[in-house]
């Protein structure tokens, strides 16, 4: 790596945390004229353990199905890797993610070899065409949370500082969303079209997610694949409902609340910022706030400790999945040596 290269991967960084402190300040002013770790404290003592403790043995199921579903996908290429070993490698590609965004996919690519000699570009490939699946999910679940609580999010979207009248109805008021869309895509699609360089990179990532979505299709038992999919988004609708009843000020928010919340966190969680730190904190209160009028406080400090309980069963078991890795690792080399 020249010093120019590592002068901008440095400086990368260094934006990348700068954004996620400055987006945590902002999120804690919700709790302005409170003593900050009091109440998050107290916040902590008032919540329902048991739900947060469900929560945490549905999070690690989600993510064995996950890893059985990363398996399956390996499978075409000739390669079965053990359920334990990609289920470690995982754990240690989200424990780098917390502090190197998106360098989880590499690191549990790299894992996966140190355990089960996976070729790494194949294993990449293979992780690719999850985020491909986890997209279409995503987007899915978006239109369905749309669907059930359009209301509230059309309430909300008027909410916003662009002088619609009271007389606007909802047919006008989407139209001030898509007409500058419209246009900006329009200008999009002028810009790329004059510049090569960015055609041919559209070009390049299109041939790789429709690669990707094809070989799906390649796989023995598609059901198979489709219910886990399914299955692990499922898990992560439960995660969310869990914690939402183990706090006294959302306890009583409906299905439809959990739906909206969920879109509105898995969004912020694909910022690219460590485990979507900062993000998370800023978007979630304000979904609370602006469309079940939780206390501003209490929505913060229910985030900040909502995404705190997901990162620490992150690390720990990160961290272990680790120390198992190394261990195997240092194992197989003995026994390597001994014949």
């Amino acid at each position: 790596m020249t010093v120019s290269s590592r002068f901008k991967t440095i400086l990368q960084y260094a934006i990348i945390f700068a954004v996620t402190f400055l987006l945590i300040g902002l999120s804690l002013r919700g709790l302005k004229g409170e003593n900050k770790l009091e109440y998050l404290n107290v916040t902590w003592q008032s919540a329902n353990k048991g739900w947060l403790l469900l929560m945490a043995v549905i999070a690690m199921l989600s993510h064995l199905v996950r890893a059985a579903r990363w398996r399956m996908l390996m499978g075409p290429a000739g390669y079965a890797p053990s359920l334990a070993n990609s289920f470690y490698s995982l754990m240690v590609g989200y424990l780098v993610n917390l502090v190197i965004p998106r360098g989880g996919e590499v690191s549990r690519c790299y894992n996966l070899y140190k355990l089960e000699k996976v070729p790494v570009d194949m294993s990449f490939g293979t992780v690719v065409v999850e985020r491909i699946i986890d997209l279409l999910c995503l987007l899915t679940l978006i239109v369905i949370s749309f669907a059930v609580e359009s209301q509230k999010l059309f309430a909300f979207v008027e909410t916003l500082p662009i002088n619609l009248s009271h007389s606007t109805n909802r047919v006008q008021t989407l139209l001030y969303i898509v007409v500058p869309v419209l246009m900006a895509g329009a200008f999009v699609i002028w810009f790329v079209k004059r510049n090569e360089r960015v055609m041919n990179f559209i070009r390049k990532t299109w041939y790789g997610f429709r690669e990707g979505l094809l070989s799906v299709f390649r796989l023995e038992n598609k059901a198979q694949f489709i219910f886990y999919s399914a299955a692990i988004w499922m898990l992560y609708f439960l995660m969310s409902y869990t914690v939402l009843k183990a706090f006294p000020s959302t306890a009583e928010l409906g299905f439809g609340a959990v739906l909206s919340l969920f879109a509105i966190g898995s969004i912020a969680m694909a910022v690219p910022l460590p485990g979507g730190t900062g993000s998370y904190h800023l978007l979630v209160p304000q979904g609370l706030v602006f469309l079940y009028h939780v206390n501003s406080a209490d929505a913060t400090a229910f985030t900040f400790i909502f995404h705190g309980w997901q990162t620490a069963i992150m690390i720990l078991a990160g961290a272990i999945s680790l120390l198992l890795t190394s261990h195997r690792v240092k194992r197989e080399a003995l026994i390597s040596e001994e014949q």
